[in-house]
């Protein structure tokens, strides 16, 4: 049978996975747009794709065997369209070994994925998943108090301390030339080149969104309006009776604009807006001053002096420095004065952050031996507004950096593959500061109302109550199909939290399973 490769896929982002694709990415020999994800995978990153996916082919002409370790479980091509179906498996148990609270942590979760491509337009992905776990004390703690999994949606409470919660992602791309692609997709986007994004990261649940990509020469232009949910607003009957009717709605449109001067130099520029679906001025909807794809979006602001909109401006920037090492950054700006800016008094309403980091393939000439490190800073009070509801948030969680504000943070990461087997090994140490008690606004939590700010001046980092967290996750995986990333992995997860005034959270997890799927689940917070 002969098989045709469509020209364009999906594929839905997470680091572990889009890092394997560093060697072309973050080459001096390719000018490519990196900073925005997911890609739409094609010409020499389709290539690289295909590649991955047929990695350690196993020669048998037994159908199991292939199905297996070679192929998708259902799979058809034909001339002008392909299709797959796959059963993504996700069952693991572990034992937690340092906590006070012994208790087995497992995860039983059974999901589908399918991908339709039609010619080298259309492509077409979906996936999703029934999950039960129960997860280490610090896990449940933040799923207790967020109501949410972290980056995975809603959950229903059970006995025990277990959770019963469903996951779900869809994407449809056409690929109109090579100068102009839209996507709509109920999904999650990250702007930038390091692991987490002070801009926009794909921390959050998936929310639904209308994505255009345009390029012309070296600056690709990519306009983002978003649909978002926020369980911490629910909406209310008109007569105000307290009948809950769901969770309230927001709307965020992105903008980002990559210019790519050489080679080597890429810097691109970021503005966000959220919005409210309805505040205190009643019913508002999506606002349509924010519907134009092609300019930025400040000056339409500026013309509203009482706007109720959360603005941000970003830079994006990253350098490949070595033949195989890449310097990176960001710079978040949410408000400005630069009398108080300069004056170093700790402004409150100077509110920022910045990422430092940088990146490699091959090192040490090791073949597929990639690394990272990161450093990031926030300002207390960034991402805050005058109420949640118009928040940097989607579905109760941050859409930026999952420690919200008011923290320093040092991370590391290694990836190695080899044959069928995968290593990472990942470490973070975080300075970060708390509130001390609910009614009390430090800047940490982007939920609060920074009209409850208690200082105008003589704010820093980390106030509040100090926390030092240090966090280590080790794995290895041996891969039996990549198409579907199926894999037998073995892990360890240490995690102590210092709390100033308070007992040393701590917990080291060892497990192990059958696992499947590209999803990210962020369990270093």
């Amino acid at each position: 049978m002969s098989t045709v490769k469509g020209q364009v896929k999906n594929q839905p982002y997470s680091y572990q996975h889009y890092q394997k694709y560093d060697e072309l990415l973050y080459s001096p020999d390719t000018r490519m747009h990196t900073a925005t994800k997911p890609f739409l995978f094609k010409g020499d990153l389709l290539a690289k794709y295909d590649s991955i996916q047929s990695l350690n082919q196993v020669d048998s002409d037994n159908i199991f065997m292939r199905k297996i370790f070679n192929e998708h479980l259902v799979e058809i091509h034909k001339e002008d369209h392909s299709f797959y179906l796959d059963f993504l498996p996700d069952f693991v148990i572990g034992k937690e070994m340092i906590g006070a609270d012994k208790r087995t942590t497992w995860l039983n979760t059974r999901g589908v994925q399918v991908g339709l491509n039609i010619k080298d337009k259309f492509t077409f992905y979906a996936n999703a998943f029934e999950n039960q776990g129960v997860f280490p004390n610090y896990l449940t703690d933040y799923i207790d108090r967020a109501g949410v999994i972290p980056g995975q949606g809603n959950t229903k409470h059970l006995s025990n301390n277990k959770k019963d919660w469903m996951y779900a992602t869809a994407s449809l791309s056409y690929d109109f030339n090579e100068y102009f692609q839209t996507t709509l997709a109920y999904d999650k986007n990250h702007i930038g080149d390091g692991y987490r994004s002070l801009l926009l990261s794909d921390f959050s649940s998936n929310y639904a969104h209308l994505k255009f990509t345009g390029k012309i020469g070296n600056v690709q232009y990519t306009s983002i309006w978003a649909y978002m949910n926020d369980p911490r607003n629910p909406r209310i009957d008109s007569l105000n009776s307290g009948g809950r009717f769901g969770d309230g709605i927001k709307w965020g449109a992105f903008q980002y604009l990559d210019y790519n001067a050489t080679n080597r130099l890429s810097i691109g520029f970021f503005q966000a807006v959220v919005w409210a679906n309805r505040n205190e001025a009643g019913h508002r909807g999506f606002d349509f001053n924010y519907a134009n794809p092609i300019i930025f979006l400040r000056p339409v602001e500026s013309n509203n002096s009482t706007s109720p909109d959360k603005m941000f401006l970003g830079l994006n920037a990253k350098y490949k420095v070595f033949d195989n090492i890449t310097a990176y950054g960001q710079f978040l700006l949410g408000e400005f004065t630069a009398k108080e800016f300069f004056a170093g008094d700790g402004y409150a309403h100077n509110k920022w952050g910045t990422q430092l980091g940088v990146k490699g393939f091959n090192l040490f000439k090791v073949q597929n031996l990639n690394f990272l490190a990161e450093y990031n800073v926030v300002r207390p009070y960034t991402y805050q507004h005058f109420v949640s509801i118009s928040n940097y948030s989607n579905n109760g969680e941050p859409l930026a950096h999952p420690r919200g504000a008011n923290f320093r943070e040092l991370l590391g990461m290694a990836n190695y593959s080899w044959n069928r087997f995968d290593f990472s090994l990942q470490g973070v140490y975080s300075r970060y500061g708390t509130d001390p008690d609910y009614l009390t606004n430090m800047g940490g939590d982007i939920f609060q109302s920074y009209r409850t700010i208690p200082d105008m001046y003589g704010n820093y980092i980390g106030q509040g109550v100090k926390n030092d967290l240090y966090y280590a996750d080790a794995k290895v995986a041996y891969v039996l199909n990549p198409k579907y990333n199926l894999r037998f992995e073995v892990g360890y997860t240490q995690r102590y939290n210092r709390i100033e005034g308070s007992p040393t959270e701590k917990s080291g997890v060892v497990s192990f399973g059958l696992r499947s799927s590209f999803r990210n689940f962020y369990g270093d917070i």
